[in-house]
C-alpha cells in the first residue's frame, strides 16, 4: 500500500476560505460552490473570525497571507494548529513568501492568477495528503538552489524520498512514521541521511530539494 493510500477521504472535500478581498473571496466561494466534490463551509476575512466558525478539522483551508490581524507564516501556523491543511493563495508570490509559508507548514502555494481548473486541482491533491506548489513558483523557488547545488546529482533511496516527500509536505516527525509504518526513531534516521546527502539543515531547504527532484506535485 502506498503511503498515502491509508488516509483516503470519504465524502465530499470541506474546505474553508480567508481572504479579506470581498470580491476575490466571492469568487473563490463561487468556484468552490459549483465542484460536485467539495464542500465550502467557512468563510472568513480573518484568521480570528474563522476560529469561531465551525470549521472540521482536516479541511484544506484556501488562506490569503495579507490579512487584518495575524498574517503571513504566523497566519499559516495558526490555522496549521486549527488541525487544517493550509493551501496559501497570495498576491505576493515572491521567493520569500513561498518559503516561508511552506516553512510554516503550508501544504500548498498558489499566486492569485490562478485559474478556477487549478485550484480545484491543488485542493484536491492537498486533501489527499499531497503537497502543491505551482509549476511557475516551483520553478521560481529552485532557481538559485540550482546554482548553489550546480555538483554531482543527489542520489536518495526510495524510502529517503517518501520521508522527504512528507516532511516537505508538512508532516511532523511521528506523522510520517505512522504513515510509513516504522519507528520516529528511524524516521531521524532517515532525515539525518538526507541531510547529509543534500547539506540542507531547515524544512525549506527540503521543500527545494522535494521540488527539484520532483517530489511535490
Amino acid at each position: 500500500m502506498k503511503a498515502d493510500e491509508g488516509r483516503r477521504r470519504s465524502g465530499p472535500i470541506q474546505v474553508g476560505v480567508i481572504e479579506d478581498h470581498p470580491l476575490y473571496r466571492d469568487a473563490v466561494a463561487r468556484v468552490l460552490n459549483e465542484a460536485p466534490d467539495i464542500e465550502l463551509v467557512a468563510v472568513a476575512d480573518s484568521v480570528a473570525r474563522f476560529a469561531v466558525q465551525d470549521q472540521p478539522p482536516g479541511s484544506v483551508v484556501v488562506l490569503d497571507l495579507k490579512l487584518r490581524g495575524v498574517q503571513d507564516a504566523a497566519a499559516v501556523l495558526e490555522v496549521g494548529q486549527m488541525g487544517h491543511k493550509v493551501l496559501v493563495v497570495s498576491a505576493h508570490a515572491e521567493q520569500p513568501e513561498v518559503l516561508g509559508a511552506m516553512q510554516a507548514g503550508a501544504k500548498g502555494f498558489l499566486s492569485k492568477d490562478v485559474d478556477g481548473d487549478e485550484l480545484l486541482r491543488a485542493i484536491r491533491t492537498i486533501a489527499e495528503d499531497n503537497a502543491y506548489v505551482s509549476p511557475t513558483l516551483a520553478g521560481m523557488i529552485i532557481q538559485d538552489s540550482d546554482e548553489r547545488h550546480a555538483g554531482p546529482k543527489i542520489v536518495l533511496s526510495e524510502r529517503e524520498k517518501q520521508v522527504l516527500r512528507l516532511v516537505a509536505a508538512g508532516e511532523r516527525d511521528v506523522d510520517v512514521a505512522e504513515i510509513l509504518d516504522i519507528s520516529v526513531r528511524t524516521v531521524r534516521s532517515y532525515l539525518d541521511r538526507i541531510r547529509d546527502k543534500t547539506g540542507e539543515r531547515r524544512r525549506a531547504g527540503f521543500v527545494r530539494v522535494a521540488i527539484r527532484e520532483g517530489l511535490l506535485r
